[in-house]
């Protein structure tokens, strides 16, 4: 590890230390193998007892509902899958739940979180076929799942997971999707530093220049950095410190930045 990070490391953990925070592993009541799914909020700082200042990403963690178990028998692996976000308009969050419409989500959303009837669902209890468990909650518009591979998860079908399960934990990792900068040029996407501004340059300071060589080998070689799409890719960043959990107002604040813009969602997952 270089020096600089070893001395960025030492004085993240100074300054948590101040605040009260842990920055030793402790034991989770999640399990590794499952995270949790959010919403970035933005970013703003935090003042330590001694007045120093931590940059913080606020981060709106759950409630996840477990929507469904993969099993080997049936699936192939082993995962639960989890959900965030109802699938709502804004007219039917304001309403009672069983006045609501639910046009936002299709019926093979619906039918994922709820047992919904039919002629399928009818055939199917004709012959006897028992029906399968449901989250019974509303529509999610964020889901993903989180491979477990024979680790035990302790995680049920319609079960909800809030912030409160990352206590204990010190650091996580957060994967989002980076800000789509569309096609971009090689000064932005790969920090070229451009032709000269000066003499016998004629309108083509952030051009690329040369990109091969001549008759031999008389192409360009793969991989030459070059203008392009730019951004919304899947990036995560490691080891963010735990600064403070809002379980209440399912709220989590992170020492640094998260990948993607405000309002953007996120997985969580223990470091």
């Amino acid at each position: 590890m270089p020096g600089g990070e070893i001395a960025r490391q030492w004085c993240v953990e100074q300054v948590l230390a101040r605040l009260g925070v842990e920055a030793g592993s402790g034991d989770s009541r999640l399990i590794m193998s499952v995270g949790l799914l959010g919403r970035k909020i933005g970013m703003t700082q935090v003042f330590g007892p001694e007045g120093q200042a931590v940059p913080v990403t606020v981060l709106e963690v759950g409630p996840c509902h477990v929507l469904q178990l993969r099993t080997k028998d049936k699936d192939g692996y082993e995962a639960v899958q989890l959900g965030f976000a109802d699938k709502l308009s804004r007219a039917d969050l304001a309403r009672d739940q069983a006045a609501r419409s639910r046009g936002r989500a299709s019926r093979a959303e619906r039918g994922q979180v709820t047992n919904l009837s039919g002629k399928n669902a009818k055939k199917r209890e004709a012959k006897g076929i028992p029906v399968a468990k449901k989250a019974e909650c509303e529509p999610q518009r964020f889901i993903r799942e989180f491979r477990t591979d024979g680790q035990q998860h302790g995680c049920e079908i319609g079960q909800v997971l809030t912030a409160s399960a990352l206590e204990g934990v010190a650091k996580v990792d957060v994967i989002g999707t980076s800000k789509g900068r569309g096609f971009s040029g090689v000064m932005r996407r790969h920090n070229f530093s451009g032709q000269r501004a000066s003499h016998g340059v004629k309108k083509c300071h952030r051009k690329p220049g040369g990109i091969g060589q001549a008759t031999d080998p008389s192409r360009v070689w793969k991989g030459k950095r070059m203008a392009g799409r730019f951004g919304g890719d899947r990036r995560t960043v490691r080891n963010l410190a735990v600064v403070r959990i809002d379980a209440e107002n399912h709220m989590l604040l992170v020492n640094g930045p998260v990948p993607g813009p405000n309002g953007g969602y996120v997985v969580i997952r223990k470091a």
